[in-house]
C-alpha cells in the first residue's frame, strides 16, 4: 500500500457554472495535480436552472504549494468550463466588523462564540450609533466606534463606516440588530458581504413593538431570518431561518426573550456558514452547504 498523504494546509474551493459533463472530473484532476486530498465534498445540480454548484474542502500535502499558486493553476480550469469560483485558506479568520444599536443579545453571542473558537472570525471593530455596548467591547479588547446617525448626518456616518471597512481590511459586516436602514449606495458597496438579522414577523408586524403586536394577535410561532443586505429592505437572499412554537401563556416580555434567543442562534449560524464558504448566492436565492 502507498503511504497515506500527510495532512497539509487546508483550503475551500466553491464554484458554480452551467451544468455539463466532466465538472467533477476536472476539479478532481486539478487536486491530484496539486497534491490535494479531499476532506469534504458537496454539490448541488439545479435542474430547473441547469446550473451546478460545488464546495470542496481539501488539504495539500506539498508544503511548497501556496494559495496563490493554487488560484493561478485553477484559472485555466475555470475558464475552460465557464466557472465562477472562490478559493480560500480554510484556517484564515474572516475579518468581521459588527454593527449594533441598543439590543445586544446578538452582539454578545457573537463575541462569546468568537472567544470560545466556535466562530473562525477576527473582529477588528464594533460600530454603533449608541454607546450602550462600549464597555462590553472594552471587556473583549475590541475597538469601539461610536458613529451617531441622524437624517442630516447619515451620509457622513456611512462614509465613516466605509472608511473603517477599507482601513481595517474588513471581509464581512454583520448587522447584529443595528437599527438603521442603510442607503442603497452602501448596500451596493457591501453586496455579498453584509448580513442582517430580524424577527420573522415581517411584513405583518412592522414598527417599534412587533412582539407586542404579535402577542395581541396570539401568534403561535416566533422566529428569525438572517439574510444578505440589499437595497430592498429586509428582502436580501436568505441564509438561515428558524422558528420556535409559543402559546397563550407567554406575555410580551417572554415573547421577546424567546425571539432574542432565536435571533442570536440564526445569526450565528449564518455568520459561521458564510465564513466557512458554505453559502453561494444564486440570484434571489442561496445554496447553503451545511
Amino acid at each position: 500500500m502507498s503511504p497515506r498523504p500527510q495532512p497539509g494546509d487546508e483550503y475551500v474551493l466553491t464554484f458554480s457554472c452551467p451544468d455539463r459533463a466532466g465538472l467533477v472530473h476536472a476539479v478532481s484532476g486539478f487536486l491530484v495535480r496539486n497534491s490535494g486530498n479531499i476532506l469534504q465534498s458537496q454539490q448541488f445540480d439545479d435542474r430547473l436552472q441547469d446550473r451546478f454548484f460545488m464546495r470542496v474542502h481539501f488539504d495539500v500535502s506539498d508544503p511548497d504549494i501556496t494559495l496563490e499558486q493554487l488560484r493561478y493553476r485553477f484559472g485555466p480550469v475555470a475558464e475552460a468550463h465557464g466557472i465562477s469560483w472562490t478559493l480560500q485558506d480554510a484556517a484564515t479568520p474572516t475579518r468581521t466588523l459588527i454593527m449594533v444599536s441598543k439590543f445586544g443579545h446578538c452582539l454578545n453571542d457573537l463575541l462569546f462564540r468568537r472567544r470560545t473558537g466556535a466562530l473562525n472570525i477576527e473582529i477588528p471593530a464594533i460600530v454603533s450609533n449608541h454607546r450602550e455596548f462600549e464597555a462590553l467591547a472594552e471587556t473583549y479588547g475590541i475597538p469601539f466606534h461610536h458613529i451617531p446617525v441622524t437624517r442630516e448626518t447619515k451620509p457622513a456616518a456611512e462614509a465613516r463606516l466605509l472608511e473603517l471597512v477599507r482601513e481595517l481590511d474588513v471581509d464581512l459586516v454583520v448587522l447584529a440588530r443595528y437599527m438603521q436602514v442603510l442607503s442603497d449606495d452602501l448596500c451596493k458597496e457591501l453586496e455579498g458581504r453584509a448580513i442582517n438579522i430580524h424577527h420573522s414577523f415581517l411584513p405583518s408586524f412592522k414598527g417599534a413593538k412587533p412582539y407586542q403586536q404579535a402577542y395581541e394577535r396570539g401568534v403561535k410561532l416566533v422566529g428569525a431570518t438572517a439574510h444578505y443586505v440589499t437595497p430592498d429592505l429586509d428582502e436580501g437572499q436568505i441564509i438561515e431561518q428558524d422558528v420556535v412554537r409559543v402559546d397563550h401563556s407567554l406575555d410580551p416580555d417572554e415573547l421577546v426573550t424567546v425571539g432574542r434567543d432565536v435571533e442570536a442562534q440564526v445569526l450565528a449560524r449564518a455568520v459561521k456558514w458564510h465564513t466557512e464558504s458554505r453559502v453561494m448566492v444564486d440570484g434571489n436565492r442561496t445554496v447553503v452547504f451545511r
